[in-house]
């Protein structure tokens, strides 16, 4: 990991100490509304500064850790379980509960599958039984627009239905 030198930390110094003199010099040409949003907005990056240079989380000593930590008969890992055997379900029902959402998703997955298929498969019944019962001439089924006629046509039928 490399860590900046000291004279690059300096030269940032300088840079931001010449743009804040350049910011503050033409800060008098703007209007009060502006400058009271700039203020706002300086105070909240001070802010959010000051919350970064303090540490997030404390790391706890190794012994505390392993205190914590219990290592099951089974070989799985528990966390608090310090001093007394953890207790938990048989292997074969933990197993079980693992697959369960998967044979859900398996089992939903052919639900809506089979919802899709009875879905096509009615849609080319009706146009199936469009062809059947309207009357047609034989030139109008190699028509390129013969889909156009027929949806036309069914809802030109539902809408005259009251």
């Amino acid at each position: 990991m490399t860590h900046p030198a000291p004279h690059d930390d300096q030269a940032q110094d300088l840079f931001a100490r010449k743009i804040t003199a350049h910011l503050n010099a033409s800060e008098a040409q703007l209007p009060y509304v502006v400058t009271e949003r700039l203020r706002a907005a300086r105070e909240q990056a001070i802010a959010q500064r000051k919350r970064a240079d303090v540490p997030l989380r404390t790391v706890a000593p190794a012994s505390e850790t392993a205190q914590q930590l219990a290592v099951n008969a089974d070989g799985t890992l528990s966390l608090g379980g310090a001093g007394h055997e953890p207790r938990t379900a048989p292997l074969w029902l933990r197993r079980l509960l693992t697959g369960l959402p998967l044979a859900a998703l398996a089992i939903a997955l052919t639900v809506i599958s089979v919802d899709e298929d009875t879905r096509a498969t009615l849609g080319v019944a009706q146009v199936d039984a469009e062809l059947l019962t309207s009357a047609l001439p034989p030139d109008a089924y190699t028509d390129p627009g013969f889909l156009q006629y027929l949806q036309t046509g069914t809802l030109q039928s539902t809408s005259a239905q009251p």
